[in-house]
């Protein structure tokens, strides 16, 4: 799940996974930090979900994935759209 909140210049972009899916540590990871895991590692709400809030330009599309332990990708599947093998996000 996505949640945003628009501003004059940026979008805050919280990338949220329910508790357990998968049950390793996850990162998302995109072109917003040049691929890199455990910059935006999700860690557990009050809710048992997991998330992490990232701020992005507004104006621009981003692609991302999401990168558990074990090498194991995914995608988001309330992204915008897809960009090849990645989910994307308007911002």
């Amino acid at each position: 799940m996505l949640e945003r909140a628009l501003r004059k210049n940026t979008a805050r972009v919280t990338f949220v996974l329910p508790p357990g899916m998968p049950a390793a540590e996850v990162s998302v990871v995109g072109d917003f930090n040049d691929w890199r895991p455990g910059v935006y590692a999700l860690t557990p709400r009050k809710d048992g979900n997991r998330a992490v809030t990232v701020e992005l330009p507004t104006g621009r599309s981003h692609s991302f994935r999401y990168l558990a332990a074990g090498d194991h990708w995914f995608n988001e599947e309330a992204a915008d759209g897809q960009d090849g093998p990645n989910s994307l996000i308007h911002t």
